[in-house]
């Protein structure tokens, strides 16, 4: 069912469902690219525009401007109609359903004229250290540092003057759904990154938002925290039509009409979940991008609170057990960009994925264990590893092996190694996992991460045909599942609908890896000191 895109001929099934309106696109806003896939009523990917954008660190905060925002969605949506008309002929006139997904957590206040209080604080920003220790122990819940509720209280902690403004809160799809629509709804999964969400009644947790109110008193400017949050929706639900304004800012060129539909906007982590029909107990996933997360469906609460674990849900407000790592693949990109200039300088004409490529496979050559080689791909701060910085190394003693081979696969196994400390603790309480489905840019060289990751996970890794269209198809399926009537269970609707003739591959992991990522692991929490030293020192 869920083949790639459709690069046949500018008429047949795929034009026709185009002229028709029988078709949905997704939206998503990753760490460093802006993605648009417009997906047919089958489910396939029929055309697909993108957009590059980078986070900045201003005065210490990691940060996005709003109008490099909405810049972005316009390019992003602008290659996607040019995508589709190169492809199949012809423009979309109406559109079944849109939706938005986008990076969670973070931070964006508004005052009651709408306008932004500070600049854009996003997941990235590891500057709420007490707000989240004092929250994670007040309601007896784990508050990440990244979270929307651990920002506002740091604010409040901190007193910074544009506290007694704030009137609403919310996340990077919030907010451009809210602009898109006038609605301040937010997506259960994106939401319970905001603020506990409890998987009974889906939506905030009435008795933690009860302890949260009753600890800060007057220090906010509002008598209850729910006054400041977005509405929550599940998905399947109706989130809001595309305003005259909203069709304006997305599509300047007038192709997408106000009043296409939207479904409720979800975080990455949500649309990750989708995109790999990972909502059911006893499933997971993980995306790697500039960051990098594990979702697991819980078959049961964990029985202790950990600091390491986020506790969120599925888009259909199931619980779901979160290892995030702020930092993914972002080094190992750095590092293929200097390969890269080097083979041009060697007067190569090999583009950027060849050059990723050939990297990749080379890591299989690379020893087991790396060969005595570390590498920290801390280029922020980790909170799973109690850092509130990051400084990229590389370590080695000088009877390591350094060899490209080596020195690839150890980048790759940076990428995972604090994903690897969180997935241990999940199995030291029993959470059993069937099979991990991986997806992002990084699975798209086929048979090298996955087989890395899963000695890293000790799991067998799935990776499916969609692996690197990743968020922006997965907030599509998701307005086809609204647009479907949302008759069905999400799951059901996932495993009869979208994925039942799915080409996926399972790679089970190899015992040889799995016992040379163990020692490789060990040198690395070892090594985690020269690693605090770094952000001490430099």
């Amino acid at each position: 069912m869920v083949q790639q895109h459709d690069d046949g001929t500018r008429g047949g099934p795929a034009r026709e469902a185009i002229e028709q309106g029988r078709v949905t696109l997704g939206i998503e806003l990753g760490s460093t690219r802006i993605k648009a896939v417009l997906v047919g009523d089958d489910h396939v990917p029929l055309a697909s525009g993108g957009h590059a954008w980078e986070n900045q660190l201003v005065d210490r905060t990691w940060t996005y401007s709003l109008d490099a925002v909405w810049d972005g969605l316009r390019a992003a949506v602008a290659d996607l109609l040019a995508d589709t008309e190169r492809r199949h002929g012809v423009r979309p006139s109406a559109v079944g359903a849109i939706g938005v997904s986008a990076m969670m957590h973070g931070y964006l206040a508004f005052d009651a004229d709408d306008d932004l209080l500070v600049p854009f604080r996003t997941w990235r920003n590891t500057s709420t250290g007490p707000a989240a220790a004092e929250l994670t122990e007040l309601l007896g819940y784990n508050i990440p540092q990244r979270w929307s509720v651990a920002h506002l209280y740091q604010a409040v902690l901190d007193d910074e003057p544009h506290l007694p403004q704030v009137r609403f809160i919310t996340t990077l799809a919030g907010y451009v759904h809210w602009r898109l629509t006038g609605r301040k709804v937010l997506g259960v999964g994106d939401a319970s990154g905001m603020f506990p969400v409890d998987p009974a009644t889906r939506d905030y947790d009435a008795d933690l938002l009860a302890r949260f109110d009753a600890h800060v008193a007057d220090r906010l400017p509002v008598d209850h925290l729910a006054d400041l949050l977005p509405q929550v929706l599940v998905a399947g639900q109706e989130a809001g039509h595309l305003t005259d304004e909203g069709a304006a800012l997305l599509d300047p060129s007038g192709t997408l009409h106000a009043g296409t539909r939207l479904c409720p906007p979800e975080g990455d982590a949500g649309t990750g979940m989708v995109a790999t029909a990972s909502v059911a107990p006893r499933t997971a996933n993980t995306s790697v991008g500039t960051s990098i997360f594990a979702m697991v469906v819980l078959e049961r609460p964990l029985a202790t609170v950990h600091h390491e674990i986020d506790l969120v849900t599925t888009p259909a407000g199931d619980l779901v057990a979160m290892v995030h790592c702020n930092n993914g693949a972002s080094e190992l990109g750095e590092w293929a960009g200097v390969f890269g200039r080097f083979a041009t300088a060697l007067g190569s004409d090999a583009g950027p994925d060849d050059v990723f490529g050939v990297l990749l496979r080379e890591a299989l050559e690379g020893e087991a264990d790396g060969g005595g080689l570390l590498a920290y791909n801390y280029l922020a701060g980790e909170p799973v590893t109690g850092l509130e910085e990051g400084r990229p190394l590389i370590v080695r003693t000088p009877d390591s092996r350094l060899t490209l081979a080596n020195f690839v696969r150890t980048q790759v196994y940076g990428a995972f190694g604090t994903l690897s400390l969180g997935m241990r603790i999940l199995a030291a309480e029993g959470v059993e996992v069937d099979a991990m489905y991986a997806h992002g840019g990084l699975f798209r060289t086929a048979g090298v991460a996955q087989r890395l990751l899963a000695a890293a996970v000790d799991t067998p890794v799935a990776v499916g045909r969609t692996a690197g269209e990743g968020g922006a198809w997965g907030i599509a399926v998701l307005a086809g599942y609204l647009v479907s009537g949302a008759t069905q269970d999400l799951g059901d609707y996932l495993t009869t609908q979208v994925f039942a003739d799915a080409e996926i591959e399972v790679v089970h992991p190899d015992p040889a890896d799995v016992a040379g990522y163990a020692t490789w692991l060990e040198r690395y929490e070892a090594g985690l000191a020269v690693e605090r030293t770094a952000t001490e020192v430099l």
